[in-house]
């Protein structure tokens, strides 16, 4: 089915938050029969059901009936929808499509598409490149898992423009169509196996960020990953990772120089094309700290050299970029502690590069909903960086086992008493981060919710009393 097929036709939309109603308003404009449906309450929707009043589309709340595939020929999945509901398990049985809410809106979209995707990095380098195309003077639209639905902007960029999409494994798993002229992997390391069977099916789902791409297209990898590589020797790409004929593959490191693309020499970042190479910026003058902040510069200029921006545009955004709300992100500093907000930072990996990027001694607050994580793999970093961990969330226990031993443990009953107790702890030179290693859902709506209460907790809490921190820099366990 294509956007010209779709009038008349009888689709269902699962799930009512913004990127169901984004693709229900799209599909309804186009000629669709829509009916939506969502296993939360009318109280919990009452938002999203004055929408669809207003548009005179079907809807149910409180769970997905019969209604959902009875007469339909198409259903379309808001990106936290599970695949094992029994309504889509049924669906599968009678031979229903189901597709991700990205592939139907890349049905209506003339833009160029630049699509990333990793366990880590997306959203600072989704933005990073938002601004390097905007300061090139391109029209640019930056959405998808970022938070702003594909849906809601696929008709408003040109067939000049360009629109960058921020993937995640769920929304790549059901598409079918979906064709990124640039499609970047940023990395591949354990996340989401709640919802993975395994690593396998997890990668196989990054990947599929490649398999729609044509000629000409660009594929950029990231030549330090383990996933993407073999003893230090980059797999050959069409039989390790599916790398079609014909698409140019690009490489970025921190660690080694590669063939054609982007690494670290040195103390500047350099890009190597067919036609030779250029050094682009001092790793010194990048507005964005941490070693996976200069791995994600790397994959920006990779992707900027791909879509032929000039390097003094890229080098001036690569400055003037100062990094993303939530990740990594300076909310102040009271009597010489820092606070740090990451409440971006959903799986192990993402902590395990916090903990490099912020200065120690850590109070590091930790825990929410546990996505299969490997919390061992923090162990050393914990013991050598962080003096205080505390615990929220029904994680609480499994970090606990697993990080307890090396590092002093407390466990708080929600996020405000962990900021109180934090507090407490806190000595002139601490800082105080805020980096899970989990989802926010066992006591948030997301990751944004989580990291704004944390904020406004923290300015409340640190600022009412200042003059109570302690003054002596405690030596790190």
């Amino acid at each position: 089915m294509t956007f010209r097929e779709v009038i008349c036709k009888k689709i269902a939309i699962l799930g009512m938050a913004r990127s169901g109603l984004a693709v229900a308003k799209l599909l309804k404009r186009h000629g669709a029969k829509i009916f939506l449906s969502d296993i939360k309450g009318e109280e919990e929707l009452s938002e999203s059901i004055s929408e669809l009043k207003k548009l005179g589309v079907e809807f149910e709340t409180g769970g997905h009936t019969e209604r959902v595939i009875e007469g339909r020929e198409l259903i379309v999945l808001s990106p936290g929808v599970p695949l094992d509901l029994p309504i889509l398990l049924e669906a599968k049985k009678r031979g229903l499509a189901t597709l991700s809410e990205v592939e139907i809106a890349s049905w209506f979209s003339e833009a160029h598409l630049v699509g990333i995707t990793g366990s880590n990095g997306k959203t600072t380098t989704v933005s990073l490149l938002g601004k390097i195309l905007k300061d090139a003077k391109k029209e640019v639209s930056v959405c998808g898992n970022i938070g702003l639905p594909f849906s809601e902007v696929a008709t408003t960029v040109s067939n000049s423009g360009h629109i960058v999409l921020e993937l995640s494994s769920f929304q790549l798993e059901r598409i079918d169509g979906l064709r990124l002229e640039v499609a970047v992997i940023l990395n591949i390391s354990r996340d989401h196996l709640d919802r993975h069977s395994d690593m396998l099916s997890y990668k196989r789902a990054k990947l599929r960020i490649l398999e729609n791409q044509r000629p000409k297209d660009v594929a950029i990898l990231n030549a330090d990953d383990p996933e993407l590589s073999m003893g230090g020797e980059i797999v050959s790409p069409r039989e390790e990772i599916k790398v079609k004929q014909g698409v140019r593959t690009l490489f970025f490191s921190t660690k080694r120089e590669v063939g054609e693309g982007a690494f670290v020499r040195g103390e500047e970042i350099v890009l190597k094309t067919l036609q030779g190479e250029e050094p682009v910026i001092p790793i010194s003058e990048i507005g964005i700290r941490g070693p996976h902040n200069l791995a994600n510069s790397c994959a920006a200029c990779c992707v900027a050299s791909a879509l032929g921006i000039d390097s003094e545009v890229l080098k001036k955004s690569l400055r003037s970029f100062k990094g993303v709300e939530h990740r990594l992100e300076k909310v102040l500093e009271v009597e010489g502690v820092k606070i740090v907000n990451d409440s971006k930072a959903t799986n192990v990996d993402a902590v395990w590069y916090a903990l490099q990027s912020v200065e120690p001694p850590v109070i590091l607050i930790m825990g929410g909903k546990d996505k299969g994580g490997d919390f061992l793999r923090l162990k050393d970093l914990a013991k050598k960086n962080v003096k205080n961990l505390i615990l929220v969330g029904e994680a609480k226990e499994k970090i606990k086992q697993a990080l307890g031993d090396s590092v002093s443990t407390k466990v708080a009953a929600d996020m405000e008493e962990a900021v109180k107790v934090s507090r407490g702890l806190a000595s002139e030179g601490d800082t105080v981060l805020l980096s899970p290693g989990c989802a926010s859902f066992d006591m948030f709506n997301d990751y944004e919710q989580r990291g704004k209460v944390f904020k406004d907790l923290c300015r409340e809490i640190f600022l009412s009393h200042r003059g109570s921190l302690g003054t002596r820099r405690e030596k790190v366990r």
